[in-house]
């Protein structure tokens, strides 16, 4: 249902649109090649078993805990300004 200057489907289309962009964000965030056996941050080694768990591993354990923190604090934010997204 839309109201105002919004066509039929904008909300959705917005939704959509999100999931889009964070769907992009994530497989931007994937690692690819092959694994580092130090660590890119801090030259701490990688151990072989974490090498062949995660293909493509740049980061140690502890420099990626520390990325994941520093990425969790990261909110989207919605750049169409939905009213519900400000309300948050």
């Amino acid at each position: 249902m839309a109201t105002g200057w919004a066509k039929e489907g904008a909300v959705q289309e917005q939704i959509d649109s999100t999931i889009e962009d964070a769907v992009q964000r994530a497989r931007s965030r994937l690692a690819q090649g092959e694994s580092l056996t130090h660590c890119e941050e801090c030259e701490a080694p990688i151990p072989e078993a974490r090498r062949k768990a995660v293909p493509g591993v740049r980061l140690c354990v502890q420099c990626q805990t520390e990325q994941d923190r520093q990425e969790a604090s990261f909110t989207g934010y919605n750049r169409r300004g939905s009213k519900d997204s400000q309300l948050r």
